[in-house]
C-alpha cells in the first residue's frame, strides 16, 4: 500500500514539472546577466518659438532606463531619468550645450554618450509700436512675435541707454521741450537676435493764449460748425503795418449766421490775469466793414455758455487792425473765472456763406 502511494506522488510531481515547462516558466535567468545596450542614439525636438523648449528622447537597443544630463548646470533640474519610449522636456537659454545620456541595461551595464545641442533664438517678427502723446507726455507699447522683452530709446538725450519694457506693459516718458523725436524700439528675442523699428513722435506745447499761429509745436485747433464754415492756417496775406508775422488764421464764414469755430484750450483763460482780449484782424473786402467778429468764451469754471460773449465791428479794409474785447464790461464775469474754450463767429446776424477775414495774435491784457 505504501509503495502505491509513493509511486502516485512521484508521478504527480513529474506531471507538474512538465506542465510548468509547457507554460514557458523557466528557471534560467542567465540572460539578465548578459543583457547588453546597443545602438544608442537620441532625438532632439527643438521648438522655434524662442521658449528654449527641447524635448529629448533617448534611443538604445537593450536599455531598460536612461539618465539625461541636460548640460546647462541648472542645479537640481539639470538631469532626468526616463524609461524607454519616453522623453524629458527642458528649457534652455540660447547657447551651445553638451547633453549626456547614460543608457542602463537590466544587467547593470551603463553606456554613456554625449551629444552637442545648439539653441538659437529667432529674431522677433511683426514689430508694432503704439504711441499716445499728450503735449510733452508720451505713452508707448510694443508687440512682436517671438519677443521676450523690449528696449525703448526716446531720442531726447545723447548716448541714451535703452529703457526696458516687458511684454504687455506700457511706458510713460515726458519730454522736457516740444519737438520731433525719433522713438526707437528694439525687440529682444532673449538671445542675440533683435529687431528694431523707429517712429517719429511730436511733443507739442499747450494750446492757449497768446495765439500767434507761428509756433511749430503747438496744435492750433479750430474746429468748425455750420455748413461751409472753414478755418485754416495760411500765409499772411499782407505782411505790413501791425502784423508782419508769417502765419495767420483764415476764417471763411459758413451758410448759417450761427456758424463758427470752437477751440478747446489746454491752458484755460484766467480772468484774474486780465479781462481784455486783443485780436489782430485783416478784412480784405470793403463790403465787410461794420460787420462784427464774435469772441465767445465757453466752458467756464462757474458760468454757463452764452454769458462771456462780445461782438466788435471791423472798421477798415486792406490793412491789419486791432479789435479789443473788454470782458470787464460784463458784470456777471467774476475776476476768478476761467474759461476752457474759445469760440469765433463773424456777422452772426444774417445767413450767407463766403465772407472772409483773417485773424492773428490773440492775447490777454489788463
Amino acid at each position: 500500500m505504501r509503495s502505491n502511494i509513493f509511486l502516485f506522488l512521484l508521478f504527480a510531481a513529474t506531471i507538474f514539472q512538465m506542465g510548468c515547462k509547457k507554460d514557458g516558466i523557466d528557471s534560467d535567468t542567465s540572460f539578465i546577466k548578459s543583457a547588453q545596450v546597443k545602438t544608442t542614439d537620441k532625438i532632439f525636438d527643438i521648438t522655434n518659438d524662442n521658449s528654449g523648449k527641447v524635448t529629448i528622447t533617448p534611443l538604445a537597443e537593450g536599455a531598460s532606463s536612461f539618465v539625461i544630463n541636460f548640460g546647462d548646470g541648472t542645479g537640481g533640474s539639470s538631469s532626468a531619468e526616463v524609461d524607454p519610449g519616453h522623453s524629458a522636456v527642458h528649457f534652455y537659454p540660447e547657447g551651445k550645450y553638451t547633453v549626456t545620456i547614460t543608457s542602463n541595461s537590466i544587467s547593470g551595464q551603463a553606456v554613456t554618450n554625449t551629444y552637442p545641442l545648439e539653441i538659437t533664438y529667432r529674431a522677433p517678427e511683426n514689430l508694432d509700436i503704439t504711441t499716445n502723446i499728450s503735449m510733452h507726455t508720451l505713452k508707448v507699447k510694443a508687440t512682436a512675435l517671438y519677443a521676450a522683452s523690449y528696449l525703448m530709446y526716446f531720442g531726447d538725450v545723447a548716448n541714451e541707454t535703452g529703457t526696458p519694457l516687458s511684454t504687455g506693459a506700457e511706458l510713460t516718458h515726458t519730454y522736457a521741450t516740444a519737438g520731433n523725436y525719433n522713438l526707437k524700439v528694439v525687440a529682444l528675442s532673449g538671445g542675440v537676435a533683435t529687431t528694431q523699428k523707429t517712429v517719429q513722435v511730436t511733443a507739442v506745447d499747450p494750446f492757449g493764449l497768446p495765439i500767434t499761429f507761428d509756433q511749430p509745436f503747438i496744435n492750433y485747433f479750430f474746429g468748425t460748425f455750420g455748413d461751409n464754415q472753414q478755418f485754416t492756417i495760411v500765409d499772411n496775406p499782407n505782411k505790413s503795418g501791425l502784423n508782419t508775422s508769417d502765419k495767420v488764421g483764415k476764417f471763411v464764414r459758413g451758410n448759417q449766421g450761427w456758424s463758427g469755430t470752437y477751440s478747446p484750450l489746454n491752458n484755460r483763460i484766467d480772468m484774474s490775469q486780465g479781462k481784455i482780449i486783443r485780436v489782430y484782424v485783416y478784412n480784405p473786402d470793403p463790403a465787410s466793414i461794420g460787420k462784427k467778429l464774435n469772441v465767445e468764451l465757453e466752458s467756464g469754471s462757474s458760468l454757463s455758455n452764452g454769458v462771456a460773449v462780445l461782438k466788435v465791428p471791423v472798421t477798415t479794409s486792406g490793412v491789419w487792425e486791432e479789435l479789443v474785447f473788454d470782458y470787464s464790461t460784463i458784470a456777471a464775469i467774476p475776476s476768478t473765472e476761467t474759461f476752457g474754450q474759445l469760440v469765433l463767429r463773424f456777422d452772426d446776424v444774417e445767413d450767407g456763406a463766403g465772407a472772409v477775414i483773417y485773424v492773428d495774435n490773440f492775447r490777454q491784457t489788463n
